[in-house]
């Protein structure tokens, strides 16, 4: 008995692009010989394989191949070259409900999944109640499903999909939809699914998910595999592709590797950086804040960081004019725009030496990283006193933004790191 439930060999995807649809028409009819059309590889000779009893996940950027590739994987579209094994009943929730009859009620709608899926109305009979308590929409589940919110539309699929006892689930941004306590119950069942040794697949853009649940991870980049392996080195790697300092050749060979993608004094931080292009600036300018990054442990500039990690906020200022008592600052904030944490030069007691016109001085802030998975937006600042009165010289509001990558979050916004014991 073959030990792999999922076999990818060789696999291409290629989409035709026409410039024209009169083209399309030309050439479904034979019309022209002449080549209308641009070929788009939307995955490009990928190979892996996923073992029976594992959680695997597939992250990369939007228009990677992520998608496509468990498309794919279900039967929904068919490879241009290349061979797909699957070893197992499959429930897929690729495209939440895209299965559903708006006109149905609940009730049918299971019916209909669950014939679609494989399953007699007697098999589905005794997994009614299951799903009912799963999707927990009341008696809602009796009306048309095109009255449901988007809310419960989510439920109800996902109650299908998860209660049919398949033997390989396959999961594609599901949980980024729903309340938190429905995310909560869904990963819960993912739990429950790798206890009984079932397979699971899913694409997220949830670092912390992939980091927490996955056994393996997969980094697809432009249709193209460029890594696998354990979810924080391929964490790791998706870091680098995010900021465009992703190097082939780092995974050639280690010498040197780290050299590529260090924080170098000479290069212009903030263009390695995801700088948010709506960001508010204001200040006279005395001295401006003229670069700045984010950097996790190993020196690497990059906007995500694994939580308890310790990263750093750096900072360049010139100065145009005398500014005799400077102040550098940063806070960091949620995305409702609540200042979380923050500091300054002037509450950590570092002295900060008065600035000639022409100073250009570097700092860096440097702390150990508890805050919650998330995603955080962060601010800078240069202000200082000039003869008495307090001026702000320059200040960049939600500049960039901060994610944090967590397996274990507790209530509230920062972790206190607990230490429990029992006797």
């Amino acid at each position: 008995m073959s030990e792999t439930a999922i076999r990818v060999a060789d696999v291409t995807k290629i989409y035709k692009l026409y410039d024209n649809p009169k083209d399309r028409l030309k050439e479904s009819l034979g019309l022209t010989r002449k080549k209308c059309y641009q070929e788009h590889y939307a995955l490009n000779h990928i190979n892996f394989e996923v073992k029976k009893g594992e959680t695997v996940g597939i992250i990369g950027t939007n228009g990677s191949g992520k998608s496509t590739m468990l498309k794919l994987i279900t039967g929904v579209l068919t490879p241009s070259s290349g061979e797909i094994q699957v070893d197992g009943r499959i429930s897929a929730l690729l495209e939440l409900g895209a299965g559903f009859n708006m006109e149905y009620t609940g009730i049918e709608n299971i019916y209909l999944n669950g014939t679609m899926i494989g399953f007699s109305r007697n098999e589905i009979d005794e997994k009614m109640q299951e799903i009912l308590d799963f999707a927990d929409i009341g008696e809602f589940v009796h009306q048309p499903v095109k009255s449901y919110s988007s809310g419960m539309f989510v439920r109800l699929a996902f109650a299908v999909a998860i209660n049919i006892n398949p033997e390989i689930l396959i999961v594609d941004e599901a949980l980024s939809v729903g309340d938190v306590f429905f995310q909560a119950k869904c990963y819960r069942k993912f739990e429950e699914f790798k206890q009984q040794g079932k397979t699971i697949l899913f694409v997220s853009h949830d670092l912390g998910s992939i980091t927490k649940y996955c056994d393996r991870a997969i980094l697809l980049n432009k249709g193209e595999k460029i890594f696998e392996g354990t979810p924080k080195e391929t964490v790791d790697i998706y870091k680098k592709v995010l900021v465009n300092q992703f190097e082939p050749s780092e995974l050639e060979t280690d010498e040197d590797a780290n050299d590529i993608t260090k924080f170098s004094k000479d290069k212009d931080w903030k263009k390695s950086i995801q700088v948010n292009p709506e960001l508010i600036e204001y200040g006279e300018k005395s001295a401006e804040i003229i670069d700045y990054a984010l950097l996790d442990e190993n020196g690497l500039i990059t906007n995500t960081f694994m939580k308890g990690t310790v990263f750093s906020v750096r900072m360049k200022i010139q100065a145009h004019k005398e500014v005799k008592e400077p102040i550098f600052a940063f806070t960091i904030k949620n995305l409702q725009g609540i200042e979380l944490t923050g500091t300054n030069t002037t509450y950590e007691k570092a002295e900060v030496p008065p600035m000639e016109p022409g100073d250009i001085r570097e700092v860096t802030f440097t702390q150990r990283l508890d805050l919650q998975g998330g995603e955080y937006l962060v601010s800078l600042g240069c202000t200082g006193y000039q003869d008495g009165d307090f001026q702000v010289f320059h200040r960049l509001y939600d500049v960039c933004s901060l994610t944090v990558i967590s397996d274990k979050n507790t209530v509230g916004y920062y972790d206190m790191n607990s230490e429990v014991s029992l006797r």
